[in-house]
């Protein structure tokens, strides 16, 4: 690909997942089917859990995690600074709280050490976020949380296959939920997945994603005959997303593969560059599932993210930003919450500064060079003409 295009994301989609969806619907079922029971217990095996549930998106996994577990108005939810605000919206569509904790400056992850002190009474869970795969300081979360009978949802959207010590994410927590995005690390086009080991939050979650019915469709007696005994949402995953799912499931590991391959070798080719921040992989217990590399540009924004940016693309290098902002300093957050400049510092400089970096499956080890070769200069031209 030299002469070609490099985009940030590309979903990795051949013949398997065409033929997945063509047998999808050249049957009469599309929804409530066995592909997708399949689906999930393929995931449970994958992550190491007693159940995985299909959903809409990650975000509908986040929302029905918090509505499962009676989260509303007056409670208050611990979520980092640094992330989609997919995070902070499940949240408000609870009418709870969202306090946000600031993150590691080595890391991007949710900085453990804070959480104790913005801890109340009102304090009922955390949701807690892998950024770019990397799990967080688990150890040191869950004795916090445990100790105060505060449950945990981690936030997967980015972490599959990553691992804490011997288990991997989406076990660590009373939920983990995950997102099967166009350019994730698999897609289901659109999608996602809550784990976990908990008996009744699973039959919660798998109630709840389907309006509250009482018996799902195979389990009436008679058709279109039931009763609804809560509140629940149209949170359900269809047959086809679930083929393609299954299929992009089979060719993971090969994924994962050229996934860290490719991270490796942008970190052995920039670590020399000191005008930047790049965040290992690796760290202490937590080893990522390489979902993107973030090359952080200096805190006193002495070199211009825009034009380094606009360097790379025009060489047909796609990049990305994670995330614009800190999640406090969108303008709803802002607005609803008074929140100032300044109040999340680390989480602020890794919005400004950051470019995302692809290593996804479709990046060649001649892209990598190339991306390299391209950032270097970029940061070069723009010394000579500052």
């Amino acid at each position: 690909m030299n002469d070609q295009n490099i985009p940030f994301g590309r979903p990795m989609i051949d013949e398997s997942e065409i033929n997945a969806v063509i047998n999808v619907l050249s049957g009469p079922t599309l929804v409530h089917g066995q592909i997708t029971k399949e689906f999930e217990r393929s995931f449970a095996e994958r992550v190491g859990v007693e159940h995985a549930i299909s959903v809409s998106s990650c975000t509908a996994g986040l929302h029905l995690s918090l509505f499962s577990n009676n989260i509303g108005p007056g409670d208050e939810v611990l979520v980092p600074a640094m992330t989609h605000v997919a995070t902070a919206h499940s949240v408000e569509y609870c009418g709870a709280t969202p306090i946000f904790v600031d993150v590691e400056d080595f890391s991007g992850n949710i900085n453990h050490n804070a959480i104790p002190d913005l801890i109340s009474d009102k304090t009922k869970a955390a949701i807690v976020v892998h950024y770019l795969g990397l799990p967080c300081e688990m150890d040191s979360i869950l004795s916090i949380t445990n100790s105060r009978e505060i449950f945990v949802i981690e936030d997967c959207a980015l972490a599959i296959d990553a691992k804490y010590g011997d288990k991997n994410a989406g076990n660590l927590g009373l939920t983990g939920c995950f997102s099967f995005y166009p350019i994730k690390h698999m897609t289901s086009v659109e999608g996602g997945m809550v784990t976990t080991n908990d008996d009744n939050i699973a039959k919660q979650i798998y109630q709840r994603r389907a309006f509250g019915y009482d018996q799902a469709l195979n389990q009436r007696s008679m058709p279109g005959i039931y009763d609804v005994s809560t509140l629940g949402y149209n949170y359900r995953m269809n047959e086809i997303e679930a083929a393609i799912g299954l299929s992009q499931l089979a060719k993971l590991d090969k994924f994962q593969k050229i996934r860290s391959t490719n991270y490796n070798n942008l970190m052995d080719g920039l670590s020399s560059v000191e005008e930047i921040t790049l965040f290992e992989p690796s760290q202490g217990k937590a080893k990522s599932s390489h979902y993107c590399f973030n090359a952080v540009l200096p805190r006193d924004g002495s070199i211009n993210r825009s034009d380094i940016i606009k360097t790379l693309n025009e060489n047909g290098i796609g990049t990305s930003v994670h995330y614009p902002k800190a999640v406090p300093m969108f303008s709803y957050y802002r607005n609803k919450y008074g929140f100032e400049e300044g109040q999340f510092p680390i989480a602020e400089w890794i919005s400004n500064q950051t470019i995302s970096l692809p290593v996804a499956p479709h990046v060649q080890t001649e892209d990598i060079n190339r991306i390299v070769k391209v950032f270097k200069k970029a940061l070069i031209d723009f010394r000579k003409t500052n």
